[in-house]
């Protein structure tokens, strides 16, 4: 069961709309749900709000440490609090996945994520929950910073966004920690791929005339 919900991303309005701060969006969207109101915590390096619950306290956290920072805050309200790593999901962007797709695992790699990489250390263990919020890659590794800091278009950011309304379907599962069917309702559907668009100039094929006889 979650008792620490963290949505990266980096403080500011020069940052709010680029792909880096996707876990700021849809910790945004969770704070809405379930009515809760961020407010900034200095003692906590962040943005924080408390929700009083049956199953007790949720912690919801927007870091303002900056990305390469996002551990100050997250594992020190961790540590705070007695939160154990499998009680804390973290939402990031993930350069791995197309926009449209996320995904929920525990464990594993920093994938090179400076966010998750400050985490790991921080905390000292890999054991978190990670949701991951598919912004797509450049296709030139060069690239990845300027991307990731840019804003998507359009039709990529309604595609994440669509992938983080889809999340809160399943936040009830994942507040319950019913982990195995959150994941299961995440990762069995695919955004629709576009089509290709049809060639110009060409018409849609008739079909040929039966032969008589």
């Amino acid at each position: 069961m979650f008792k620490l919900l963290a949505g990266l991303g980096n403080p500011g309005p020069d940052y709010e709309a680029t792909r880096h701060n996707a876990g700021f969006w849809w910790l945004d969207e969770v704070a809405r749900k379930l009515g809760a109101t961020l407010a900034m915590d200095r003692s906590h390096h962040g943005r924080i709000a408390r929700l009083n619950r049956p199953a007790g306290p949720l912690w919801l956290v927007e870091p303002q440490t900056f990305m390469n920072l996002s551990g100050k805050s997250v594992a020190g309200l961790a540590r705070f609090f007695k939160i154990a790593p499998g009680e804390i999901l973290v939402a990031h962007d993930e350069l791995d996945l197309p926009p449209g797709e996320i995904k929920l695992k525990q464990g594993g790699g920093h994938g090179g994520h400076n966010g998750l990489r400050d985490i790991h250390a921080q905390l000292g263990s890999a054991d978190y929950w990670r949701l991951r919020i598919g912004i797509g890659h450049p296709g030139v590794k060069t690239e990845v910073m300027s991307y990731v800091l840019g804003k998507p278009p359009s039709a990529q950011r309604e595609a994440i966004e669509a992938a983080i309304a889809k999340s809160l379907g399943v936040l009830d599962d994942l507040l319950a920690g019913e982990t195995a069917r959150a994941t299961s309702a995440l990762h069995t559907t695919k955004p629709p791929r576009p089509k290709p668009p049809r060639p110009a100039g060409l018409a849609p094929q008739a079909a040929a005339p039966a032969k008589e006889g």
